[in-house]
C-alpha cells in the first residue's frame, strides 16, 4: 500500500479554495487502485501508477463538484487557502 497526497484546486464562488487529501494506493494482480478515505465511495483504478494519480484526481474533483455548501463545510476536509 502506497500513500500520497494530492492537492486539488478548484473555483468555488470565483475564489480559488485548495484542498489536501490523503489518496491511498494499492497494487493487486489487475493494476492498481486508489481511494481517498476523506470521501467515501471516492475512488478510482488504472493500469499504472501514473494513470492511478491521474484517475483519482480527476475522481476527487468530480466529487468535490457535487458536495452542497453545506457539506463542504461539514466535511473534514482541510482548506488551505491560496
Amino acid at each position: 500500500m502506497r500513500g500520497c497526497r494530492f492537492k486539488v484546486s478548484k473555483p468555488l464562488k470565483a475564489k480559488p479554495v485548495s484542498y489536501k487529501l490523503a489518496v491511498l494506493i494499492e497494487r493487486d494482480e489487475h493494476g492498481y487502485y486508489a481511494y481517498c478515505p476523506e470521501l467515501p465511495g471516492c475512488q478510482s483504478q488504472g493500469d499504472s501508477l501514473e494513470e492511478v494519480k491521474e484517475n483519482i484526481q480527476e475522481a476527487i474533483e468530480l466529487y468535490l463538484e457535487t458536495l452542497s455548501e453545506e457539506e463542504k463545510q461539514t466535511r473534514s476536509i482541510r482548506n488551505i487557502l491560496n
